[in-house]
């Protein structure tokens, strides 16, 4: 008997956007829920999400880099709406709509997808352009390449880009 190949879904989150993100994040849970391996690569703008809130660790950066990280968000709270933020005030109301009707936040979301299982891979290539450092992130964080995310996705039945 031919034994049954387990479904896959892989995910690219290029936005740094919160819509965009919370779409990532409740699609690759719900694959796992349904009995998938799933997998979020995380490459340009997308990696802000797995950066932490405050860096404990000293890290050694030039000037470039220290000035293009102040100016990128950090983590999941300091995203923004694609469309509609409106200054700030549509990610505000977006925010309090979510939590009125009993909506997740993307903190949550994240912590429930790494609970399930989702696979996190960083693009080393795009934390080398913008200057992010490994203990700038996350706990539990891959950090892998082009090719890492395509050995992952080669036999997905779902190939998402966000």
């Amino acid at each position: 008997m031919k034994e049954q190949k387990k479904e896959k879904m892989s995910l690219i989150l290029f936005s740094g956007d919160l819509d965009k993100a919370l779409a990532a994040f409740h699609l690759s849970t719900g694959a796992t829920t349904m009995g998938m391996d799933s997998c979020i690569f995380f490459t340009f703008w997308g990696i802000n999400l797995l950066r932490k809130k405050e860096n404990k660790v000293a890290v050694k950066k030039n000037f470039i880099d220290k000035l293009f990280g102040s100016m990128m968000p950090k983590g999941p709270t300091d995203l923004k709406l694609s469309k509609m933020n409106m200054g700030g005030l549509g990610t505000k109301m977006m925010k309090k709509i979510m939590k009125d009707k009993d909506q997740v936040s993307l903190d949550t979301l994240m912590k429930t997808a790494t609970d399930a299982g989702v696979k996190f891979i960083a693009c080393t290539s795009s934390m080398e352009m913008m200057g992010i450092c490994k203990e700038e992130l996350i706990e539990n964080i891959e950090l892998g390449s082009v090719a890492t995310y395509l050995k992952e996705s080669i036999d997905a039945d779902i190939r998402l880009f966000i």
